[in-house]
């Protein structure tokens, strides 16, 4: 599909059909894409929760149980699959060594002073985060949202649809998935599979402020 045609198909589903399941192949695509997210430095300051069974889709459900999510309990209940995004809340010198350690492996440096620079170079800018600007978790956040625009854009282009949400109690979630145990607090929760006979969202059309307002050309 053209990328245009997947973000012109690309809409928020409001109800999902229970019936309908996402093959394992176009999962193992979606979550190549999610691995293959872009981020600043390649911090990669994430963890995805995929959840592909009614039990695992019931965890996640419980954060959006509490008064003022509910909402987004069918979304999940009925998905094919769902995926926490989850965000690293400190830099961790383990992490960043790891990081380090896989990109050696896979050839990125061409020698030693090519691997400390690297290193030095992605210290300067976390440093910047946590003495300066004091921001770590946000700055980290904002790479999280990276991955969701890869998954969203990438769902559509295979014809998966999905629903990312905000809406639920993040400290239930943590603790239904251990998350803030490991390091990581959940982000964001996208459902993902085949809008249901109920979606009212899929009828309705696409609407977006006009180039004329969102571009300034130079």
């Amino acid at each position: 599909m053209d990328i245009l045609q997947a973000a012109r198909r690309r809409h928020t589903v409001k109800a999902y059909d229970r019936e309908r399941t996402i093959p394992a192949g176009i999962v193992e695509r979606l979550r190549e894409l999610l691995r293959l997210a872009p981020s600043s430095v390649n911090a990669q300051p994430w963890h995805f929760v995929v959840a592909s069974t009614p039990e695992g889709r019931e965890r996640i459900a419980r954060a959006t149980d509490a008064p003022g999510y509910g909402y987004n309990s069918p979304k999940i209940r009925d998905a094919s699959h769902v995926i926490v995004l989850a965000t690293r809340v400190a830099a961790e010198p383990e992490h960043y060594r790891a990081v380090l350690d896989r990109e050696e492996s896979e050839g990125r440096f061409v020698n030693d002073a090519a691997r400390a620079s690297q290193e030095k170079g992605r210290a300067a800018f976390t440093d910047l985060h946590r003495f300066e600007r004091k921001d770590v978790a946000h700055w980290y956040e904002k790479q999280t949202y990276l991955a969701l625009g890869t998954l969203l854009l990438g769902a559509s282009s295979l014809e998966v649809d999905a629903t990312p949400m905000e809406g639920f109690d993040a400290a239930v979630l943590d603790r239904e998935l251990g998350l803030r145990e490991r390091g990581f607090t959940g982000t964001v929760i996208v459902a993902l599979g085949y809008a249901g006979a109920d979606d009212f969202n899929a009828r309705l059309p696409k609407s977006r402020l006009g180039p004329e307002t969102v571009f300034t050309d130079i």
